[in-house]
């Protein structure tokens, strides 16, 4: 029990803090995006993918699959589309940063994607209050799944394109 809750408390903590690295990596990009600084956006955008791209795979790989369980399929369903959903507006807010000089239109459309993306933020946060139920086993293949993410360090729009089952 001890070991289950050590494991369980390691993983909120770094699940946490990658949820908030991420949350503020979307409001720099927002930001970026109304100063129309393409310096900045591009800064932004290549800290999103990098905190991104690890994180929706041990998501997909690990967490998701040892929820089932709890949430069942229908739910874990959902989940992946909000990952498909970020996914392909992390396409689109690529093609929208690679304009030189971005209108009033591709701001608002940018702010709008990156919006969309922060309620699955938030609600996936609350997941890891659910992962204290797991049998310490399971948190530790999820905890070896997130190294093994950061260790490899993809992108989101390279795994996503390359090595994701479910691709968009």
């Amino acid at each position: 029990m001890a070991e289950e809750a050590t494991l369980a408390n390691q993983f909120a903590q770094s699940f946490r803090s990658e949820h908030r690295a991420i949350r503020d990596a979307l409001f720099g990009l927002a930001q970026a995006f109304e100063k129309k600084s393409s310096t900045d956006i591009d800064t932004s955008l290549n800290t999103v993918a990098s905190l991104t791209g690890p994180h929706f795979r041990y998501e997909e790989e690990a967490l998701y699959p040892s929820l089932i369980g709890i949430f069942g399929e229908h739910y874990i369903g959902k989940l992946f589309s909000d990952h498909d959903r970020a996914i392909g507006a992390a396409k689109r807010i690529s093609a929208l940063a690679g304009s030189n000089h971005q209108t009033n239109e591709q701001v608002s459309e940018a702010v709008s994607l990156i919006r969309g993306i922060l309620p699955h933020v938030s609600d996936c946060e609350g997941l890891s209050i659910m992962t204290e139920t797991l049998p310490s086993s399971e948190l530790a293949a999820i905890l070896k799944a997130r190294e093994r993410a950061l260790q490899q360090g993809l992108d989101l729009l390279t795994w996503s394109s390359e090595i994701r089952d479910h691709r968009v």
